[in-house]
C-alpha cells in the first residue's frame, strides 16, 4: 500500500487523488519519505466564515430574524461589529412596526373623512423611504461604513 509522500493519503496508481502529485517523484523535504511510514495527514484548513462587513450587512437582509440569528451564531456573537448591526437591526424592524401601527391608525381615522387617496401616498412614500432605506443599510455596511440610525443606533451601541 502505497502513500503520497505530500499529503500521507492513500495512493492505488502513480497519482495522488488527493493533491495530484506524482507518486514517483521525489517527495517534498521533511514529509516523512525514507522512513517507511506515511506523513502525517495534513491538518483541514478552518472554514473561512464571514468577514465583519458581510456579516454586519446581512444582519440587515430580514430584519430582526437575521438579527437574532447572528446574535446566536457563535464566531459572530462575540464580535462587538457585528453586534453592533445586529442589534441595530432588531430595534429598527421593532421601531418600523410600531410606526405603521401608529400610521394604520392614522390611516383608519382619515378613512372616515374619504381621504383614501392621501393615505394611499403616504403609506407608499413610507415604504418606499424604507426599502431605500434598507437597501442604503446593507450597502453602506458592506462596504465598512458605520451608519448609526437616530433613535435606535444608540440602543445598539449600548447592548454591543
Amino acid at each position: 500500500m502505497a502513500f503520497c509522500p505530500n499529503c500521507g493519503s492513500q495512493v492505488n496508481g502513480r497519482f495522488c487523488p488527493n493533491c495530484g502529485s506524482d507518486i514517483g517523484a521525489t517527495p517534498a523535504a521533511g514529509a516523512g519519505a525514507g522512513t517507511g511510514y506515511p506523513p502525517p495527514p495534513a491538518t483541514p484548513l478552518a472554514a473561512p466564515g464571514l468577514t465583519d462587513n458581510v456579516a454586519g450587512a446581512l444582519c440587515y437582509l430580514f430584519g430582526f430574524i437575521t438579527g437574532i440569528i447572528f446574535l446566536v451564531l457563535s464566531p459572530y456573537n462575540r464580535n462587538r461589529l457585528v453586534r453592533f448591526h445586529a442589534f441595530q437591526s432588531i430595534f429598527a424592524t421593532v421601531a418600523l412596526f410600531v410606526v405603521e401601527i401608529v400610521l394604520g391608525i392614522f390611516s383608519l381615522m382619515t378613512g372616515m373623512l374619504h381621504m383614501w387617496a392621501l393615505m394611499g401616498i403616504v403609506w407608499l412614500v413610507f415604504r418606499l423611504a424604507v426599502f431605500i432605506g434598507w437597501l442604503y443599510m446593507m450597502y453602506a455596511t458592506y462596504n465598512n461604513k458605520k451608519i448609526v440610525l437616530p433613535v435606535v443606533g444608540p440602543l445598539a451601541e449600548k447592548q454591543a
